[in-house]
């Protein structure tokens, strides 16, 4: 079969070239588009022969749905048996972008796109070459990644070419996809919604559209159980994954060093973040930087495809952070290792912060009940500054000799009364305790990763100081104000307006509070706070 190439570069001007090129599927073949995620391979989505021809390019069995594509959010309505309130919601926030959502399928889909399911999956891209061609087609259309069943999936023309020049009779070159990783699927199928794939549209932006919570479907970064359908796309066990044998090296970029330098030979490469090829002494390919899980998501399946290139037969890869974006990078990645995990266990770290009297040594203590290992971000700052230290002396030089009692200790009254007089000062004290304090904690979560799999940072200041950054979730603990005050002031014997003045100290970590990836209310009994320890425990495991 020839495949005819149409490179699209301006929809307005190249009118005929799309309608050329939708002509194939409206005379039921398939045909290679792109969209903002990846390259998808698109067939007409009402016509079950038509769609046929998607799995036979593509070499794929058909028990894996298959995604509408639609260019209007009314387009949904016939496809589907009811628009919930929830997928409105979504629809309006995200649509046309990045997103899937998966409802109770009407009769006009065949059972070809729903792989026998009594859902459907549909979504609305913004890539404006998608929406040319699918507006063109006069129907909506069904499609998956336009690769090689298995392979990564492609987010530039070449790749697409590679796989199905001959296979196909049309492919759309429509430039570079954005994203880089397939969109975003949630379910709202069922009471609860449930996300079955991550992609650029995150499980916090899903719930504070929806304003409930969204379950993660435990699939998402583990193995689908034997013998379970696939709800959505992309759960299959093993995805997206090269020629090259992948394992995820699990731990810090020393442990990553480490391991390889004594488990590598000569057909081996690295897939590891930018810059830290210079420190390795075998092939690398990056995919992304460390500290950007969008850049990531950009580079992934690019990098996957690379290491083909260079010949790698065995590939050891870092292991991103989940957080955010980033929980998409790992569901690709750890699909394409097929879940071929090396090197120190996987440790979640889990930021506490919360103000004064809120409960969040209580939180603390119901998360070590559960086995978390706690570090407590307090008891640092009061070791840094011994007598001795280094830090102390900086203090001392900065705010004068009198903030030392005669003993040598710090005087933390007299301290606090100068550090806090101004804006400057408080600056000041930040910029000499807080690289200590970190640097500390940094050490005690390598020191606790071989023991536990769930470490907790109990930090009043997590964001102010920077903390946050060394953790792959965070939480505030948070109860209402007159309830803080009772419990400050029968703590600690103060006054009322003692208890007050020592709330309104920690502003500038409340401002920050928006930051957290989920909030405790401690309102209730001891009972019901530990219940919400508990549920936070499970959800942040069931993460990964």
């Amino acid at each position: 079969m020839k495949t005819e190439i149409f490179k699209i570069t301006d929809t307005g001007r190249q009118r005929d070239e799309i309608a050329r090129a939708a002509a194939y599927l409206k005379g039921g073949e398939p045909v290679a588009f792109p969209t903002e995620t990846v390259y998808g391979l698109g067939a007409n989505a009402l016509d079950g022969d038509a769609v046929k021809k998607i799995f036979e390019a593509k070499g794929r069995p058909q028990d894996n749905p298959l995604i509408v594509h639609i260019t209007e959010k009314e387009e949904i309505y016939p496809l589907v048996k009811e628009v919930t309130d929830g997928a409105k919601r979504l629809m309006d926030a995200f649509w046309p972008g990045p997103i899937t959502i998966i409802l109770p399928k009407s009769d006009i889909i065949p059972g070809e796109v729903s792989a026998g399911l009594t859902t459907v999956a549909v979504r609305c891209p913004s890539h404006p070459v998608a929406r040319a061609f699918i507006k063109a087609c006069g129907v909506p259309v069904a499609a998956p990644s336009a690769n090689i069943s298995g392979f990564p999936s492609p987010t530039e023309f070449q790749y697409v070419f590679d796989d199905m020049n001959g296979r196909i009779p049309a492919i759309i070159d429509g430039g570079s996809c954005d994203f880089g990783i397939e969109s975003t699927v949630i379910s709202l199928a069922e009471k609860t919604p449930v996300l079955f794939r991550p992609g650029a549209v995150t499980v916090e932006q899903l719930q504070e559209v929806l304003g409930v919570e969204v379950k993660v479907d435990r699939a998402v970064l583990n193995p689908l159980q034997a013998g379970k359908k696939a709800p959505s796309p992309g759960m299959k066990y093993k995805h997206y994954a090269p020629k090259a044998e992948i394992s995820i090296v699990r731990g810090s970029f020393a442990d990553f060093a480490d391991y390889a330098a004594s488990h590598t030979n000569e057909a081996d490469a690295f897939l590891c973040f930018e810059g830290e090829e210079k420190s390795l002494s075998k092939p690398c390919v990056t995919m992304g930087s460390c500290g950007d899980p969008l850049s990531q998501a950009r580079r992934l399946f690019d990098a996957l495809r690379e290491l083909d290139e260079i010949g790698a037969r065995r590939v050891f890869s870092r292991d991103p952070s989940k957080k955010g974006v980033g929980l998409g990078v790992c569901n690709r990645l750890y699909r394409a290792a097929a879940f071929r995990f090396l090197g120190s266990p996987s440790s979640i770290v889990l930021g506490i912060t919360g103000g004064t009297g809120s409960g969040k040594s209580t939180v603390c203590e119901c998360l070590k009940k559960l086995g978390a290992e706690i570090i407590d971000a307090d008891k640092i700052a009061r070791s840094i500054v011994l007598p001795g230290s280094p830090v102390l002396k900086s203090l001392a030089e900065s705010f004068g000799g009198d903030i030392l009692l005669p003993d040598g200790t710090l005087d933390r009254k007299a301290l606090a009364g100068k550090a806090f007089s101004s804006e400057e000062n408080t600056r000041l004290l930040n910029s000499l305790t807080h690289p200590e304090i970190i640097k500390e904690c940094n050490e005690k979560i390598a020191e606790k990763r071989s023991k536990c799999s769930f470490i907790v940072v109990d930090a009043p200041l997590l964001f102010v100081s920077g903390l946050d950054k060394l953790c792959d979730v965070t939480a505030r603990v948070d109860a209402p104000a007159e309830m803080r005050l009772e419990r400050i002031m029968k703590r600690d014997s103060l006054t009322r307006q003692d208890a007050e003045k020592r709330i309104s100290s920690q502003k500038p970590e409340a401002t920050l509070a928006e930051k957290a990836d989920y909030t405790i209310e401690n309102t209730g009994t001891p009972d019901t706070l530990a219940a919400k320890c508990t549920g936070l425990f499970n959800k942040i495991t069931a993460r990964g």
